[in-house]
C-alpha cells in the first residue's frame, strides 16, 4: 500500500481524488521547499550572529590603549571630586559599557555600597546583557530549528522516493537516487546549519 491508497483510505478520499491531489507530489515539492527554509535559516542565524558581534564591538574600546587613555584622563578627575567634568567624559562615550557604568556610579555614589551594586546590577542586565540575550535567543532557535528541518526535508524527499516506487511502475533508479540524493542533502544543511553557531 503506498501513500496515495492510504489517502483512498481517508475519509477525506473522495475529496482528494476528485482535486487530482497526489500526496507523492506533495512531498516531493515539500521536500524541495525545505531548502529555501534552511537557507532562510541559516541567513537569519548569520544575521543575529553579526548584530550580536556588532553591538558587542560597541560596548567596547576599540583597543585595550583607548581604555586605558580614557581611564588615565578619568582618574584624577575622580579623585579630585570634579563629578561634573568626568560625567561629561563619561557621556561622551555613553555607547561604552565602561563609561555607562561610571557615570551610573558617579550619578548614584550616595546611595551607599548596597544600593550602588543594585543600580550597577541592574544597568548591566537591562541596557547591557538584555539585548544580547534577546538576538543569542533568536540564535538558539537558529540551531534548534536547523536540524529539524533538514529532518523534515529527509522524511518527506524519503516519502516521495518510495512512493515513486510504490505505484507499482518500472521506476528508472536515478529517480530514486535524485529523492534519495535531496534527502541527504536536506540532512546535511540542517546539520551544517547548527554546526557553525
Amino acid at each position: 500500500m503506498n501513500v496515495n491508497d492510504l489517502a483512498q483510505n481517508l475519509s477525506l478520499s473522495p475529496l482528494l481524488a476528485a482535486s487530482g491531489f497526489n500526496f507523492n507530489q506533495l512531498a516531493h515539492t515539500l521536500g524541495d521547499a525545505c531548502f529555501g527554509f534552511l537557507g532562510i535559516n541559516f541567513a537569519w542565524g548569520l544575521y543575529c550572529v553579526i548584530l550580536s558581534w556588532r553591538r558587542t564591538k560597541q560596548l567596547r574600546f576599540q583597543n585595550h590603549q583607548a581604555q586605558e587613555e580614557f581611564l588615565n584622563e578619568l582618574l584624577p578627575k575622580l579623585k579630585a571630586g570634579a563629578f561634573d567634568e568626568a560625567s561629561e567624559m563619561c557621556e561622551a562615550k555613553s555607547l561604552r559599557a565602561l563609561p555607562r557604568l561610571i557615570l551610573t556610579v558617579i550619578a548614584n555614589r550616595r546611595i551607599g555600597y548596597d544600593g550602588l551594586r543594585e543600580q550597577v546590577g541592574e544597568l548591566i542586565q537591562r541596557d547591557l546583557m538584555a539585548p544580547l540575550e534577546q538576538k543569542m535567543g533568536w540564535v538558539a532557535t537558529t540551531i534548534k530549528s536547523g536540524p529539524l528541518l533538514g529532518l523534515f526535508g529527509t522524511v518527506l524527499s524519503m516519502i516521495a522516493a518510495f512512493g515513486r516506487i510504490g505505484t507499482g511502475e518500472k521506476v528508472a533508479p536515478h529517480m530514486i537516487a535524485h529523492d534519495i540524493s535531496i534527502a541527504l542533502i536536506c540532512t546535511a544543511l540542517g546539520l551544517a546549519t547548527a554546526i557553525p553557531f
